[in-house]
């Protein structure tokens, strides 16, 4: 075991623990947020360097500070770390400067990206974005491709977090898409056209931590802060069926796999669930599903709760 300190809290962790999870072991705000690491997914992360922290003394055994900001889903703790996460301002100035860099050639769809309200990055630029970019040039863009009827691909909002390539890699035996190109080329695509279709294709749309990669089934339908979200499972013979439904109203408008309180699946789900099955009859129920009140899905949703000690006080 290794006892490391993350923002003036110490906790003992398992010796080979990263410092992204030591600090997701603790919990709130001291949690570097992450875009491409992915807990589930052998070898993620790396790459979106959101997660840089300050380690500002290496171990009891060494105590000399590491010389640069290091990726804290990459990097593993010692016994005595200590690190600095939103406490230094050195990393939060590094974020902004990151974040300024992962905006440069995504466009302002926001308004109309299905991802909107869950999207890790519309989040973080909340937290770190600034308010005009300093960019003069022609944003980077890329032909449309289509990669099958169940799934959209927005290259132009695509951030190279891997996540995807390793989701099919790891949990299918039939990827046929990748990373093409190299440096300000690179693009997510399939060597020759052709659809991405196998049973669990629909998951690379659960772990996109933006807007790139969305479910055509859904496209367009609905805000996901206007939909109410519950917990169901069924027999399912080729996944765990445990899902999260959608309604708006009595409709089922989209299936998703249940996430936790890093935004990560539980479980992968396969695409007769995700797809195919979206009646309520085809589900056993098990409740309304619990949402962070401070997440936009909330809205609509905890209001008339916290509105109801107010209205009982003015009566």
């Amino acid at each position: 075991m290794a006892k490391v300190t993350i923002d003036n809290i110490e906790i003992e962790v398992p010796d080979g623990t990263s410092i992204l999870n030591a600090a997701r072991m603790i919990g709130g705000d001291i949690v570097p947020p992450a875009m491409c690491y992915y807990s589930k997914l052998k070898d993620s992360g790396g790459k979106c360097r959101t997660c840089l922290v300050k380690v500002t003394k290496g171990s009891e055994k060494d105590p000399r500070p590491m010389p640069k900001l290091v990726a804290s889903c990459r990097t593993p703790v010692q016994d005595g770390m200590v690190v600095q996460n939103s406490t230094s301002q050195e990393v939060v100035e590094t974020r902004n400067g990151i974040v300024e860099m992962l905006l440069i050639n995504h466009p302002l769809d926001c308004p109309v990206c299905d991802q909107a309200g869950e999207c890790d990055l519309q989040n973080l630029a909340y937290d770190h974005g600034k308010e005009a970019t300093r960019y003069e040039f022609d944003r980077r863009t890329f032909d449309k491709i289509d990669i099958g009827d169940k799934i959209q691909l927005h290259m132009t909002r695509c951030i190279l977090c891997y996540r995807c390539v390793y989701t099919a890699d790891q949990i299918t035996n039939n990827r046929v898409h990748g990373i093409l190109g190299r440096g300000d080329a690179s693009e997510i695509s399939t060597y020759i056209e052709k659809a991405i279709d196998n049973d669990f294709s629909g998951n690379i749309i659960d772990v996109c931590p933006v807007g790139a990669l969305t479910d055509k089934t859904y496209r367009f339908k609905n805000r996901v802060w206007f939909t109410k979200p519950v917990d169901a499972h069924r027999d399912c013979p080729t996944c765990s069926g445990k899902v999260v439904m959608w309604y708006k109203g009595e409709e089922v408008i989209r299936i998703t796999g249940r996430k936790d309180v890093n935004g990560e699946l539980e479980e992968f789900i396969c695409n007769t669930c995700r797809f195919e099955k979206k009646a309520t009859s085809d589900w056993i129920i098990e409740g309304p599903r619990k949402i962070d009140d401070k997440s936009v899905i909330s809205q609509n949703h905890y209001l008339a709760d916290r509105m109801k000690p107010v209205i009982d006080k003015i009566v």
